[in-house]
């Protein structure tokens, strides 16, 4: 490797190293509508993009939130925000009217860029709902009530709508820019400044916005694409959002530091991604457990052709071993890797390497990414634990969020004044440095004083021939405090009754570790990530069994 450890420049200059040196590799692919652009083109529409943004009043630091599925300019005004020093504010694409507000409020957002609609929200509707002087005011001159920051509004295709401009429009304007305008611009940027920010997913508490830096997230997408032993030759199949890290640090910049091609997908569909798969010859595949659950198991698996695959990425919730293994075996991909961290770690803090033994493959979630130091403290002293010990995951360097947007407060208790973060997960590290996830502090089952980590017991159901996927929940209890639940999702063909999971268990676990309460579900509360929402399945555990707070 040629490159230093840590490099402090900024995401267009990556890109701009990537056009220099492969200016004819594919950089961005759309199998299902045939969008394909190399690395020149590429360039040549972030270039006008951004220049058109400036055009239009677009300062350094501006915000400019892109809410949208992962359509095929969803990339390049990643690049061309950084290349004019302006903040990409990532929206949910799942949001309603409600969180788009308090998004749009909590982060002073200037402009947004939004396509028609996704599921059952009218995105433009939305936005005229809650900025109706969008349909009065003349385009440019905003002056809304309820946002006093916002300016502009872009809708991200060729149609007109009232007060926003369109992409033809914004893409005229990139002439009025002159070149040294915008070379200026980038001459005054710095590696360090904010040029992203993501609002966390809400499992608890109100989102925040992550605010994080080129040097964060440039960064640790080369990192990660290191670790996976990304060249200008792999081709990356994307099917996960980009408005989360997962797609745009662990996908994005993972490929564009690498000068590798992008294979995106709208949206996740299991038979368009073994399509894109075999189509574009992939050698890498992105997912969360339940994407690769649902291609494994998808009817026509066995017709496609999964031989290009070499690597990857499984991330975003644990991984029950069984899949791992199946995806190692089966989708060919025997340098797949797993990568652990937070939003807050831009993402990534740890990683399995394509080297790794299978079982440290399967069973941990790596070891610190490079020029980052990870370490388990005990969470009452905060004090370090000795190995093999559990404790809380905190990590330390160049990855390290900025903080919380207009948060200082949240910044101070996520950050301790020696610049570890605090992830919340608690996990156990072995004598080489590999961490194993053990559970959410806020997960710890407390039965009768007894400390019973979900993870364990998920792990333990995962080999009972019929379950397809399992969530371990605490149960309010009157007599225990809390008692084990369990959420199962049964395969095809199989049905059991909540006995018949735990005789299962009996004998094989502690007797405090069996799951009193079992339910049977046909799909989990998700986070549009794939994050499997924990304190829904809770709030559902006292619904299911009111019975725990009566005996």
């Amino acid at each position: 490797m040629d490159k230093p450890a840590l490099r402090a420049i900024t995401l267009g200059q990556m890109l701009d190293e990537a056009i220099l040196q492969h200016p004819d590799n594919e950089a961005v692919v759309y199998v299902d509508r045939n969008f394909r652009l190399t690395y020149r083109q590429f360039g040549e529409l972030v270039d006008n993009l951004a220049k058109g943004l400036m055009a239009m009043g677009v300062q350094r630091g501006e915000k400019v939130a892109i809410w949208a599925t992962n359509v095929p300019y969803w990339v390049a005004f990643q690049f061309a925000t950084a290349k004019i020093g302006a903040v990409l504010l990532t929206v949910n694409t799942y949001y309603k009217r409600a969180e788009l507000e308090y998004l749009l409020k909590q982060s002073e957002c200037e402009n947004l860029i939004l396509i028609d609609s996704f599921r059952e929200t009218d995105y433009v509707q939305t936005v005229y709902d809650l900025v109706p002087e969008l349909k009065t005011q003349e385009r440019g001159y905003l002056h809304s009530a309820k946002f006093p920051d916002l300016k502009r509004v872009f809708f991200l295709g060729q149609e007109k709508h009232r007060g926003m401009y369109s992409m033809p429009e914004l893409l005229a304007l990139s002439r009025v820019t002159s070149e040294e305008e915008y070379r200026a611009r980038q001459a005054s940027l710095d590696a360090h400044d904010v040029v992203n920010m993501q609002y966390t997913s809400g499992t608890t508490g109100f989102p925040k916005g992550v605010m994080l830096t080129h040097y964060n997230i440039g960064n640790n997408g080369f990192w990660i694409g290191e670790n996976q032993k990304f060249t200008h030759r792999d081709r990356v199949c994307v099917p996960v959002p980009l408005f989360h890290c997962f797609g745009c640090v662990l996908g994005v910049m993972a490929a564009v530091s690498h000068a590798a091609t992008l294979v995106i997908l709208e949206g996740f569909n299991p038979l368009l991604v073994m399509t894109a798969v075999e189509e574009e010859k992939c050698t890498a595949l992105y997912g969360v457990p339940t994407m690769f659950i649902a291609v494994l198991e998808h009817k026509s698996f066995h017709r496609y052709d999964f031989s290009s695959l070499r690597t990857g990425i499984m991330a975003g919730s644990p991984c029950p071993v069984p899949v791992m293994e199946k995806v190692m075996e089966v989708m060919n991909m025997q340098e797949i890797t797993i990568v652990y961290g937070l939003t807050e770690s831009s993402p990534g803090m740890t990683q399995t390497r394509v080297n790794d033994t299978v079982e440290q493959r399967t069973r941990t979630v790596g070891r610190a990414m490079p020029e980052v130091e990870v370490r388990i403290v005990d969470p009452e002293s905060g004090e370090e634990v000795p190995r093999g010990g559990q404790g809380e995951i905190c990590c330390r360097g160049y990855n390290v969020m900025k903080g919380y947007y207009n948060n200082p407060d949240a910044t101070a208790q996520a950050i301790d004044p020696d610049g570890w973060l605090h992830s919340g997960d608690l996990g156990t590290m072995d004598a080489d440095g590999y961490v194993t996830i053990t559970g959410r502090l806020k997960d710890m089952i407390i039965r009768g004083g007894e400390n019973v980590y979900p993870r364990e017991i998920e792990e333990f159901l995962y080999r009972m021939e019929g379950i397809k996927d399992v969530q371990v929940v605490g149960v309010p209890s009157r007599k225990y405090g809390e008692e084990v639940g369990a959420f199962v999702i049964l395969k095809d063909g199989f049905d059991f009754a909540p006995e018949d999971i735990r005789d299962f268990c009996r004998g094989q676990i502690a007797r405090y570790k069996i799951p009193k309460y079992v339910a049977f579900l046909d799909e989990y509360p998700m986070t549009a990530s794939g994050k499997i929402q924990k304190f829904k399945l809770r709030d559902l555990a006292s619904q299911y069994f009111p019975e725990a707070m009566q005996e």
